[in-house]
């Protein structure tokens, strides 16, 4: 279940092409779009994973 009043976010990284993925934080996952497709296909990924793939990324 997505959380009550949550809104999908972009990176502040992107681009002005709109080529990025847009998140958005439930209970117990993540949401994930493309941004250039909102209403297009969307997939889910525990929350746990979600941030052990932010940790991965973050690492030096």
């Amino acid at each position: 279940m997505l959380a009550q009043g949550s809104s999908w976010t972009r990176s502040s990284h992107s681009g002005a092409n709109g080529e990025c993925v847009e998140i958005r934080r439930g209970t117990d996952h993540v949401g994930l779009r493309d941004s250039k497709h909102p209403t297009g296909p969307r997939t889910r990924v525990p929350t746990e994973a979600w941030t052990a793939f932010l940790h991965h990324l973050t690492r030096p």
